[in-house]
This record gives structure tokens, sequence and C-alpha cells, in this order.
């Protein structure tokens, strides 16, 4: 009994010096790419931005850090006082993220108001297409339409709007990032989200594949698993806070990213079933922890990564669980394609690099 506990103790020893030799050896190459690569320099634009919280910690802190790279003076508040706050300080630009969620019902003719003080107005709307029914009769009332989402450019142009653009989305470098993490958060493979449908059937179908390995899901609904309790002890139900979120794509050797169903009845306001061409938030957000990511494809993804560069994509589950196996077993394959994301998200994919363009549309 005492030999029996002595040998796994021995092998407990030597599976977690490996699993650090494994984490070292990724922080290494990360911290010379974060030692390395700066990103673009952006112009400072002697302007002032009134920047109106969305709600979504990650890209309103992100907003907020582009902003002070890129203006010179720059306000935040919360929805309830956009109209009082631009009357009192009269900036040059009130710029709205989503416009959804937490704002009041009369936005639409606060904005209308902003407008009439002589005051630029644009929104960005980053949850397109899936609440498009709400936001094609919001988008009219502003100046500019930014979306992150190609295929709605044609909607809002269609409903009357005179500046619309396509804007993806980016990282903030301050909250997304490499950093060291305790055993707890490690994992070999990790996915954090809400349990969509598309997410519950592909999950469904990889559990007999996931069994054995440590696994990390997060997020509501997941408890309809056909085998929850197969996959239990690995699933959280429950929201993961930002910098959590960040600990377990640290943490984890593959980090899946799954863009949800662009129409259900039940999740979405989507009635014209527009598609989901662009990339969500969390392809940046994954790529900038320097975390291995691999993705479902959408259409513009090789406008901002490179599949088996900097980012690796699935289609079909047989060959999603092919590559899973494959770089699960090859560490430099996944360090490498890491690493190469983290120094792209850097270089190119910041939101000051994305709102240095939207100031340029707008004041140019």
């Amino acid at each position: 009994m005492n030999m029996s506990l002595d040998k796994a103790s021995r092998e407990g020893r030597a599976r977690g010096f490996e699993a650090g030799l494994v984490h070292g050896r990724r922080m290494g190459r990360c911290q010379y790419v974060l030692n390395t690569c700066r990103p673009a320099n952006v112009p400072l634009r002697e302007v002032s931005v009134l920047f109106i919280l969305q709600g979504f910690d990650a890209i309103d802190k992100g907003i907020i850090e582009g902003l002070q790279q890129t203006v010179r003076v720059v306000y935040t508040a919360n929805a309830v006082d956009m109209l009082r706050l631009a009357a009192e300080l009269r900036p040059n630009l009130v710029l709205v993220m989503n416009g959804l969620h937490v704002f009041p019902p009369d936005h639409a003719s606060h904005v209308d108001l902003v407008r009439g003080m002589g005051i630029r107005t644009a929104i960005w709307f980053a949850d397109d297409p899936y609440f498009t029914d709400d936001t094609v009769s919001l988008a009219p009332h502003y100046d500019y339409v930014f979306t992150h989402e190609m295929s709605c450019v044609p909607l809002y142009q269609g409903c009357g709007c005179g500046q619309v653009h396509y804007l993806p989305l980016a990282a903030s470098p301050a909250v997304f990032h490499p950093e060291h993490v305790a055993p707890e958060y490690r994992s070999d493979i990790c996915f954090i989200g809400v349990g969509f449908p598309n997410r519950l059937a592909l999950f469904n179908a990889l559990t007999p594949f996931l069994i054995g390995k440590k696994v990390v899901i997060a997020g509501a609904l997941w408890d309809q698993l056909l085998h929850y309790s197969l996959l239990q002890h690995g699933i959280k139900l429950q929201w993961i806070p930002i910098e959590e979120s960040v600990k377990y794509y640290n943490g984890a050797k593959i980090v899946l990213n799954i863009h949800r169903l662009t129409y259900h009845e039940t999740y979405n306001r989507n009635r014209r079933n527009l598609p989901g061409h662009s990339i969500n938030p969390r392809t940046y957000e994954i790529a900038g922890c320097g975390a291995f990511q691999m993705t479902d494809r959408r259409h513009d993804l090789e406008r901002y990564y490179t599949p088996g560069h900097d980012i690796e994509t699935y289609g079909q589950v047989d060959e999603l669980i092919h590559k899973m196996t494959h770089y699960l077993l090859h560490e430099e394959d996944r360090l490498r394609i890491a690493t190469n994301g983290l120094r792209r998200t850097i270089t190119e994919h910041t939101f000051a690099i994305r709102l240095s363009k939207l100031l340029e549309l707008i004041f140019t």
C-alpha cells in the first residue's frame, strides 16, 4: 500500500513538473513577443469624445484604452447620463457602443437631441447580426454607423443611414495578455461561453473524445448536455469574470472558439436571418492572451488571421477531433501558432488601431 502511494506521488510530481515546464516554455515565448513587438503608431487627434458605456467590461475597457491613445480628451458616461453630459461637456463626438441592453427606451430621441446640438454621433454595433430587429430602427438616428458584421452593412444602408462602415472589433492588451497562472486554471481543452444549441450539439459529439482529458467548460446552459454527468467535473455553470477568463485562456493547451447561431427564436432577434460572416471579439481576445485557438470558420477570418500560421480552424467534428489530437501531442506546433497569433494581435488588432480608423472616417 505504501509503495503504491509512493509511486502515485512520484508520478504526480512528474506530471506536475512537466506541466510547469510546458507552461514556462509558453510564457517564455510570449514574453519575447511582448518585448519585441509594438503596435503601429496612431495619430492623436485634438478632439474630445464622450463614450457611452455598454456594460460589457472587456469591450468598454478596450474602447476607453483606445480612445486615450487616439484623442486629446475622453469622457465616459452611462447611457442614462448621455444627454445631460453631452449638453454640459459639448464634446466633438458622442460614441455609443452597441446601444442595447443597458440603454433606456427613449435612447433614440436622446440621440436626436444630441445631434440637434451640433455634436457628431456614432454608434458601433458589436452584437450584429444577433439583435438586428432592434438595431435597424436605432441606426438611422446616428450620423455614423459602424458594425463589426460585414453582412449588416447593406441592411443599414437600406434603412436610410448615410454613413455606414464595416469596422471589426479588437482586443485590449491591458485586459487580454499572457500571464502566469496557477495549476487550477490549466486544462487540455477550454471553452467559455453560453451553451447555445449549436455549441451543445458539438460538445455532445465530442464527449467520448473528451473523457479522460482535463476539460474546462464555463457558462450557462451546459447542464443541458446529453452526457452532462461525464463532463460535470470540468463544467462551471456560471458567468466567469473577464479576469478569470484570461486565466483559463492562459492555462489551456487548446481554447475553442465556437460562434453562435445567427438565428434562433429564443436567443436571437434576427428575423431577417442575416448571416454571420465576421469573427467574434473572442477571436481577438484569445489570441491576445497568447493562447492556442481553434475556431470554426467565418468569411472574414483570413483578413485578420492565417489558419495554420497564427490560428487554427475546424469544420466537421471529425476534423476537430483529428486536429485536437495532433495539437495536444505536438507542443511545438501549438506554441508556434499561439505566439504568432499574439504577435499579430498586438501589432494589428488593438482598439487604438480600430478607433484611429473610426476617427479618420468621422473627422477627415
